[in-house]
């Protein structure tokens, strides 16, 4: 770098104030449509990660596909459209179908195998 270049480096108020949330769609015919997708916050993450992990070194990995696409469908304004008690019922959902969802949900989120490796202290 030469004394004439400048590095402009991002301030609070510009990174607070970006809108950084990734969406996508996700062709469901099964379901009869698509269904939009939103990455998850760092905190919805953080909260993720440690619903699954709990206090122990085993994840609690029942239904996990489900509850992670629970917290990632979204309607068009970006509000999620299933709660807490719709998890079950999504969980019955065809496993093919739900895993399909639930990839692009980690794929959008950033969420790796190497980050459940983690989770297990891998």
């Amino acid at each position: 770098m030469t004394t004439s270049q400048k590095t402009e480096f991002l301030g609070r108020d510009a990174i607070l104030g970006a809108d950084d949330l990734a969406y996508s769609t996700v062709d469901v015919p099964e379901w009869g449509g698509t269904v939009r997708i939103r990455a998850l916050t760092g905190t919805e993450r953080d909260r993720f990660e440690a619903e699954i992990a709990g206090n122990t070194k085993r994840l609690k990995l029942d239904n996990v596909r489900a509850k992670f696409v629970a917290k990632c469908i979204v309607d068009a304004e970006g509000n999620t459209v299933f709660s807490t008690s719709d998890v079950a019922a999504l969980g019955q959902k065809n496993a093919a179908v739900l895993n399909r969802v639930f990839e692009a949900c980690q794929r959008l989120s950033g969420l790796t195998d190497d980050d459940v490796d983690e989770l297990l202290g891998e």
